[in-house]
């Protein structure tokens, strides 16, 4: 199953600062969990074939191998304390589970 998660940065937040604390914290602490297999964050540029933005600044992509044990993992205390420092950057993030069909 992939996990996801679409958002843009509240107003307050620093693009710098979320990036420098996406590669340092989230994605190292995220990628060690024991039901992740990858975790890549993508920067949107624009929408195909438009001078449009895109809706959300932000995409990551979490390669989840036990769904069971990622709610185990996020509960945690440090995963705990990451999803709440993730919650004071991100603006009403959107997290879809998705299957891959083919």
């Amino acid at each position: 199953m992939k996990l996801i998660v679409l958002f843009s940065l509240k107003n307050e937040s620093s693009a710098a600062e979320y990036e420098n604390w996406a590669k340092t914290v989230d994605i190292p602490t995220v990628k060690r969990l024991t039901s992740v297999d990858e975790f890549k964050l993508y920067k949107t540029v624009g929408v195909w074939g438009s001078d449009n933005s895109a809706p959300y600044a932000y995409i990551e992509v979490i390669e989840v191998n036990d769904p069971d044990q990622l709610g185990l993992d996020v509960a945690t205390e440090t995963m705990r304390e990451v999803a709440a420092q993730f919650q004071a950057f991100a603006d009403q993030p959107c997290f879809i589970k998705a299957i891959q069909i083919e």
